[in-house]
């Protein structure tokens, strides 16, 4: 009789199996569980190659390369291909995790794609997050790949940064709320008896890199780092159970985080208690030893990085290498540190189901589970509730009978300028582009150079040519430009067309021709912004940095220009930083804020100037008027940014205000929205009860309309210098005209929880300012209540937002 292995007991949970299968295993095959193999471009078909490569079997596999496949059939055969090659190579048969990215869905065709962070965290709605979150991870595990790298988790101050565009915004309790919701949903289904699990990124403070450049040293004091930038970190870890962690490519107080003891494994894993799988960052094992310049060889920088708590190298062998391998072998390393490892590697690999379903699903049953077409109206959902009116005298909405349409800009005809960072469209651009700006992947050199073209007077690769329109087709044949989609909505109105001006630079060539049918027009709608995308093609995104977070000068030129022949002027603003511009202010009638809205952005737009849908976006982020504003931000300390002291100098720099161009939760509406009635339950109470707020909010224009209300607190004294104020809670509410509708909130007082003098989680006794409104501005009501006594708590069980 043949008898079972025991770790092969699905009734034995996955801890211990991992513990029963590790005992078996011999070095080579522990050493392969914290590689990743890369199977790049042409080697994504070289089999022979990769059977080489997982010789010992594999710890992780890089699903890149699913961006270029033109078939759901083709990514699962590949993925059963490669799976099966790693586990007969594998003495006990072990499986691979298969990862992808999953922050605007999948790199693979008939997925859904959806937008940018910083727009779904415009809509301060999780309950949609939750769901994008399923859809994503659906359709990734039906195709074997149980890794979802997302949700981004970074708290983004800096616009300046390429990656602005990824992070749902620059308030923790905003992040926590949607990233918990992320992975959450993420991690809830089963699909096909496997469970995909989270890997929040970037672990920690990655957005407050010097200069905003990306993966630059981060001067990040640590009581900043904890309050702030790990808060939803924590959340995701408290609330949701987070299994997975990617961290940053920072330095951070001079400590590289990928090979910091501090960061991954008492920060991390001790003091936050984090259970699951720490994976690397592309290229970031290595880059502690050729970037950071951490130990005298990779192999030493491996050891340094395996010992902090990173559990696995990706996307191939660097540091991690046969010469550290040696080092276990003959006890210059101690063998405990990497049978850690491991043993969090098979714990997660028995948890995901991998063991007994490790291959992706076949045939009609795939297509069943990846393509349904309630996917896209949740992507709609989404682009729509993202996006913000940020300014409107009236002119819109549009009426539906207007005779003539000029329609000015270069996203407008080019769908693909709609499609973020991270989507599927922007990856597979990548592969166009003449120079790389993806961290960790090398080799990014296809496009034919008899047709490349640069954007005017810039170094941006142009996407405007038949290669690149060939993505969107094969893509997304279904999928509008906002020209295309006016015409077809409109068929009585004529629409003008024109180019008008590119998405940055100085040129003006279009001007001319563009004018003339603006003078022509009823309403000129204005399509405005730059490219968020990735490598060369784009003017934002990974790698992507600027110095400059304003709309080109092409861009305001024409608009001054536009404003001398008294239309109507909308601008519609595309990118995955927000519109800061004079001319915009000074000179348009109505701004919409877009952002990168993905494949239903057209319709979305469309619904939202005609008057169909009420748009209720709030800025998830504070909006300056100058880079040199930088860092601006709403929940800044006291004395500081616009609240500093009148003794320490003027109220404004001498050239700008200290005051942001918009800020943060502000946004409009085609109605209006009246709050009343305020209610705190107690005036007092102990650091351990519960305060509960109502309000009523009443819809008092003439249309149906969504508000965001927003509950901010105020610790108006305390032992350290705290935030002049602080999101604690927000709900939508969906009103009719002259619907009135209470709102509830129950405040926890370790919600205002810090980190005292001697670094303990302390809620402080002290009166506490409680503000309602519909920014963070825009205070409608407020009142107060008192906690009388201190009590120092557990930071993992606090109180991270209120739902």
């Amino acid at each position: 009789m043949i008898r079972v292995k025991k770790y092969l007991d699905k009734t034995l949970e996955a801890k211990e199996r991992a513990r029963l299968l590790l005992e078996e295993m011999s070095l080579d095959e522990k050493m392969a569980q914290i590689n990743c193999i890369f199977p790049f471009d042409q080697n994504a078909y070289n089999f022979d190659l990769m059977k080489e490569q997982t010789k010992y079997g594999i710890g992780e596999v890089s699903t890149l390369e699913m961006r270029r496949m033109e078939t759901l059939d083709e990514v699962a055969n590949w993925q059963r291909k490669v799976q099966k090659i790693v586990m007969e190579n594998s003495e006990h048969h072990i499986p691979a995790i298969f990862h992808m990215e999953g922050l605007c869905g999948a790199f693979i065709q008939d997925s859904t794609s959806f937008p940018a962070g910083i727009g779904r965290g415009a809509s301060f709605d999780p309950e949609l997050e939750e769901q994008i979150a399923e859809i994503v991870t659906r359709q990734e595990t039906a195709c074997g790949i149980t890794h979802v790298l997302a949700p981004v988790l970074d708290v983004a101050r800096d616009p300046r940064m390429g990656r602005y565009g990824e992070p749902y915004g620059e308030d923790a309790a905003l992040v926590s709320a949607m990233g918990t919701a992320y992975t959450k949903g993420a991690q809830k289904n089963t699909v096909d008896q496997r469970k995909a699990e989270s890997v929040a990124k970037h672990f920690v403070a990655f957005h407050n890199s010097q200069g905003g450049i990306h993966g630059t040293h981060s001067e990040t004091p640590v009581r900043l780092l904890q309050e702030v930038y790990a808060k939803p970190f924590q959340a995701a870890i408290s609330e949701a159970g987070l299994k997975g962690i990617m961290p940053c490519y920072c330095s951070i107080n001079g400590e590289d985080v990928s090979a910091s003891h501090n960061m991954l494994t008492k920060l991390l894993r001790e003091d936050m208690g984090f259970e699951g799988m720490c994976i690397s960052d592309y290229g970031a094992v290595g880059n502690a030893h050729s970037v950071h310049h951490i130990g005298e060889t990779f192999e030493d920088a491996g050891l340094m990085c395996l010992s902090a708590g990173m559990d696995v190298e990706m996307p191939s062998v660097t540091g991690y290498n046969e010469k550290l391998k040696e080092m276990f072998r003959r006890g210059a390393a101690d063998i405990k540190v990497l049978d850690t490892a491991v043993l969090r590697v098979l714990e997660g690999k028995f948890r995901m189901g991998l063991f007994e379903n490790p291959f992706a699903m076949e045939g009609e049953e795939l297509h069943s589970v990846v393509i349904n077409d309630n996917d896209r109206d949740v992507s709609l959902k989404s682009a729509r509730e993202s996006m913000i009116l940020l300014k409107n005298d009236g002119v819109l909405p549009l009426d539906l009978g207007v005779k003539k349409i000029a329609l000015i800009g270069p996203h407008a005809a080019y769908a693909r300028k709609m499609f973020g960072g991270y989507t599927h469209m922007c990856m597979m651009e990548s592969t166009y582009a003449i120079a790389n700006s993806i961290a960790g992947v090398s080799g990014v050199v296809h496009a034919d150079a008899k047709e490349i073209v640069t954007v005017p007077g810039t170094n941006i690769q142009s996407d405007e040519t038949e290669q690149f329109d060939q993505i969107l087709k094969r893509q997304k044949p279904q999928c509008r430009s906002l020209y295309e989609e006016l015409k077809a909505r409109f068929p009585e109105s004529e629409i003008l067309y024109s180019y008008g001006y590119p998405i940055a630079g100085e040129d003006e060539s279009g001007f001319e021709e563009a004018l003339k049918m603006v003078q022509q027009a009823d309403v000129v709608i204005l399509t405005l912004g730059g490219k968020h995308g990735t490598c060369s093609i784009a003017s934002m995104g990974e790698g992507i940095d600027s110095a400059d977070i304003n709309l080109p000068k092409c861009q305001d030129n024409f608009i001054r220009k536009a404003v001398q022949f008294g239309k109507p002027l909308i601008g519609v603003h595309f990118d995955g930083r927000p519109i800061s511009s004079d001319a915009a202010d000074e000179n348009l009638n109505a701004i919409l804020e877009a952002w990168s809205p993905s494949e239903t952005g057209a319709q979305a737009v469309t619904d939202i100037l005609f008057g169909e849908y009420n748009p209720g976006g709030k800025l998830p982020v504070t909006v300056a008027y100058h880079a040199g504003q930088m860092p601006i931000y709403y929940n800044h300390p006291y004395g500081s940014s616009w609240d500093q002291s009148g003794s320490i100098g003027f109220a404004n720099y001498v050239n700008m205000p200290h005051r942001p161009r918009y800020y943060f939760g502000y946004g409009l509406s085609y109605t209006e929205f009246e709050y009343s009635d305020l209610n705190i339950s107690a005036a007092e109470v102990s650091a351990d009860e519960i305060v509960q707020i109502s309000f009523d909010v009443k819809n008092t224009g003439e249309y149906a309309g969504t508000e965001t209300v927003q509950l901010y607190l105020i610790d108006q004294y305390s032992s350290l210098t705290r935030p002049v104020k602080e999101l604690a809670g927000f709900r939508r509410v969906s009103l009719k005209a002259g619907e009135s509708k209470k709102i509830i909130f129950e405040i926890k007082p370790d919600q205002m929880a810090f980190l005292d003098i001697d670094m303990r989680w302390k809620v402080e006794k002290g009166e506490f300012d409680v503000e309602v409104g519909s920014s963070s501005e825009d205070i409608r009501l407020t009142g107060k209540y008192r906690v009388k006594n201190n009590k120092w708590i557990d930071p993992q069980k606090r109180t991270f937002w209120i739902e």
